[in-house]
């Protein structure tokens, strides 16, 4: 593999290879041991302290919150917050286990009192208790001389319940976590140790049967007719690349699905150059739509979906240069479309119109994208919900309903038409920038453009994307946001739907 090599697997690997065991109270050999405590009721007798004294010492029991209870013999024991039972759910198990990951972060060996974190559905209560742990603990520290972080070694799942209830949510929280943290590595590698070509060596390298790999350089681009990937590549020194990932499943497929990941390595906006602040310095992260596929992808076969997926990356940094796309430049995407560039740092739009029209080209039934597109969705949603919309009503409400089982929050922006006048230019087919306001809704009528009537989605992760500190399963960077809402999506995807112009 290439220079990436050593940066991106460490997750990848550690989350495959970590011990999860399940076990009853007598078998705990954890140095630290979490005990679920809800805000009302009775407190487990196993902490060996009260309601009052654990009020005192500033513990309520909202979910994720924790008071550590030292021992002089034992493990260290933490209570674990979980809110009012009444409003317990999926998410909340899945908080509750992030905000003891968190607190035991100098522990690398863990145990989990589970029953009470469970639910009414075991399987899918642990998924999420795994997903937390995992998530939780993640940081990007492989470049630092002196690490920080103590690794774990070990998460001992204990139950006085059925221990062979639990395997197929065990199994399935680890490879969805291991996807989220796969996307978060990706993300959080700096731009000079992750170019384009870099992207594709890693998507060969975690592809095999029965996901395959095809990657297309720069002339397989010109003879294919992709302006829009190659006009933001214009300036740049480094090469383009596109990755078509393909997995197709035993037997006949249930549908054909199809994935667009905005994968530019780094954006300085190119000519329209940023401006010199933080969010400038966190733009290696413009990738994390692309990530968000590939670490999804890498899913599929172990969880058994039955749909076949394509996923596509499209990968460019954009950067200024005396070769670069300039402002009122046209730019001619797969399939004839011209577009007039008013601004060069509206590009993740244009790489990805070329992949939407292949994926219509490739007879997709439904294709959702997703991107760090615009500033407007950060605004307008902040930075713990990402924005949808979509032509068709049953796609966005997959979507929703994926987004509730994985926490990767969403919400609904309207695909308001009377706004697509804004795109309009004497000079070409239409402009990659509407005006100054609803911007987030403008770049979804800019690429609803390629996908003529195939039943399509988009997903905005502008905010969500980057996390300043921790937050719910994330820690300080990228998030991975995505990752594991395309991997349910995926699973339970389900074709032909009722067309509903009501978006």
């Amino acid at each position: 593999m290439s220079r990436t090599g050593s940066l991106i697997t460490p997750s990848f690997e550690w989350v495959s290879d970590l011990p999860l065991t399940v076990t009853d109270d007598a078998g705990v050999a954890a140095t630290a041991v979490g005990v679920p405590v809800a805000s009302s009721g009775p407190v487990p007798e196993r902490l060996g302290v009260g309601r009052d004294a654990l009020s005192a010492a500033g513990f309520t029991g909202a979910v994720g919150t924790t008071a550590i209870i030292p021992s002089d013999s034992g493990p260290v024991l933490v209570a674990l917050g979980t809110g009012e039972p009444a409003a317990f759910g999926t998410d909340a198990a899945r908080l509750a286990a992030a905000g003891f990951a968190r607190a035991t972060r100098s522990h690398g060996s863990l145990a989990l009192a589970v029953d009470d974190l469970l639910g009414d559905d075991a399987a899918t209560g642990v998924q999420a208790v795994i997903e937390g742990l995992l998530l939780a603990r993640y940081s990007f520290d492989v470049m630092r001389n002196a690490r920080p972080s103590t690794p774990l070694t070990g998460i001992e799942l204990v139950t006085g319940g059925d221990a062979a209830s639990l395997e197929g949510g065990i199994a399935r929280g680890r490879v969805y976590a291991r996807a989220t943290l796969l996307a978060r590595d990706l993300a959080n590698c700096p731009h000079n140790f992750l170019s384009a070509s870099d992207m594709a060596d890693v998507a060969v390298g975690l592809a095999g049967d029965p996901l395959t790999v095809e990657v297309f350089d720069k002339d397989a681009l010109v003879e294919m007719g992709c302006g829009g990937l190659l006009g933001v590549n214009a300036g740049s020194a480094e090469p383009p690349r596109m990755v078509k990932l393909t997995y197709t499943p035993d037997g006949e497929p249930t549908g054909h699905l199809a994935l667009v990941g905005k994968g530019i390595m780094y954006d300085s906006g190119g000519i329209a150059l940023k401006p010199g602040d933080t969010s400038h310095s966190q733009m290696k992260n413009d990738m994390s739509g692309a990530a968000a596929v590939l670490a999804s992808m890498t899913t599929l076969a172990e969880l058994g979906c039955r749909a076949k997926v394509t996923g596509y990356l499209m990968c460019t940094d954009n950067m200024p240069s005396g070769t670069a796309t300039a402002l009122g430049d046209v730019v001619t995407i797969r399939g004839g479309t011209t577009v007039e560039v008013v601004n060069t740092d509206a590009e993740g739009r244009l790489v990805m119109s070329d992949a939407l029209v292949l994926a219509t080209e490739d007879g997709a039934d439904t294709i959702v994208d997703i991107a760090t597109l615009t500033g407007a969705c950060l605004r307008a949603l902040g930075t713990q919900v990402a924005g949808v919309m979509g032509n068709d009503q049953g796609v966005v409400d997959q979507l929703r309903s994926a987004a509730e089982a994985t926490g990767e929050s969403l919400w609904q922006l309207p695909l308001e038409q009377r706004y697509r006048s804004e795109l309009d230019t004497p000079v070409a087919d239409l402009k990659n920038l509407g005006g100054a306001n609803a911007g987030a809704i403008t770049a979804g009528l800019f690429l609803a453009e390629f996908v003529g009537e195939t039943p399509w989605a988009h997903v905005d992760i502008a905010g969500t994307a980057q996390a300043d500190g921790d937050s719910g399963v994330n820690t300080p960077g990228c998030t991975g946001f995505g990752a594991r809402l395309l991997a349910h999506f995926a699973l339970d995807f389900a074709p032909g739907a009722e067309r509903s112009n009501d978006v």
